[in-house]
């Protein structure tokens, strides 16, 4: 066990740290036996008030709750992210610490991918690894739909959390799920923005100040869009948006979509969908953003 023992003395419970399957299992193991129910909210770590806003709610409806803080290696198909992506431990337990949920798995790679290696899961994702960051990423989800169920064979949640920023990515999981016919419930919790609009990201921190504050032109461009489609056409508000991304030089629209929430097919028009959704990714220098956006039709 990682040499970590937090106590929040308000509420009176210690957020245990390991870093091996065989302990954290023995944890859960007698929290199970007492027939509590189990959360999970599983991180790649660098936290923010996004991770932590699924915390909360996960200790709001489950009696033990799990985070782990594991940067997979397998869904990344740039080997300079993987490299550049930022890895905060002690940090990220200090901001746990307040919260403290019962267990935090914090493992080396080899612990999730031993040297025998594993059963990759069978799920075909169908159009969801086709489009959008499936299509810019290739086999981005692959690694995704790996390290999830690797997760949740070691945890056995009966809950677990997901942010709707990586929309697309929720969406493979619920499928995921389903496919492998998992007793788990994919709960979601809603976008986390700095006061600017800009999601947050554990990416933002790469960001250079100049960057930090070009890059709020991206959920501008989305609301943009989200609070003008009954007046212009989807490919007007599209192009629109685009241009006020990439009007200063400092950012490149890798793509900017409108696609059906509950498909993630392409859409060209706000009337063939129920519930449109906008998505894009943004280069930003060499940090890559992604952000989505609902638009809610309502009563005309």
């Amino acid at each position: 066990m990682i040499s970590h023992l937090r106590k929040n003395e308000h509420l009176n419970k210690e957020m245990q740290v390991f870093d091996t399957i065989k302990e954290l299992q023995a944890a859960i193991s007698i929290q199970k036996g007492t027939s509590k129910k189990v959360g999970f909210v599983p991180t790649m770590g660098a936290l923010h008030k996004g991770h932590l806003s699924l915390v909360e709610l996960a200790l709001k409806e489950n009696e033990v709750v799990v985070v782990s803080i594991f940067v997979n290696p397998t869904q990344f198909n740039n080997p300079d992210d993987l490299k550049n992506y930022p890895r905060t431990l002690e940090s990220d337990l200090e901001l746990l610490k307040d919260l403290s949920p019962d267990f935090v798995f914090a493992p080396a790679v080899d612990e999730i991918y031993p040297a025998k290696g594993i059963v990759k899961p069978a799920v075909n994702l169908g159009l969801l690894e086709k489009t959008m960051e499936g299509k810019h990423r290739p086999c981005h989800f692959n690694g995704v739909v790996q390290v999830v169920a690797r997760l949740f064979e070691i945890v056995q949640p009966d809950k677990a959390y997901f942010g709707s920023k990586d929309f697309q990515q929720l969406a493979v999981i619920k499928e995921m799920t389903r496919q492998l016919k998992l007793p788990i419930e994919i709960a979601s919790g809603e976008t986390i923005r700095d006061a600017d609009g800009l999601a947050m990201s554990s990416r933002n921190v790469l960001l250079s100040a100049e960057q930090r504050s070009e890059a709020s032109g991206i959920s501008k461009a989305l609301f943009y869009i989200r609070d003008n489609w009954k007046v212009k056409s989807a490919a007007e508000l599209c192009s629109e948006a685009i241009r006020r991304i990439e009007k200063n030089g400092l950012m490149k629209v890798e793509y900017l979509e409108l696609a059906d929430s509950n498909t993630l097919e392409t859409i060209h028009s706000f009337d063939q969908s129920p519930v449109p959704r906008i998505f894009t990714a943004v280069q930003v220098g060499k940090v890559r953003l992604i952000d989505n956006i609902g638009i809610i039709k309502g009563d005309d």
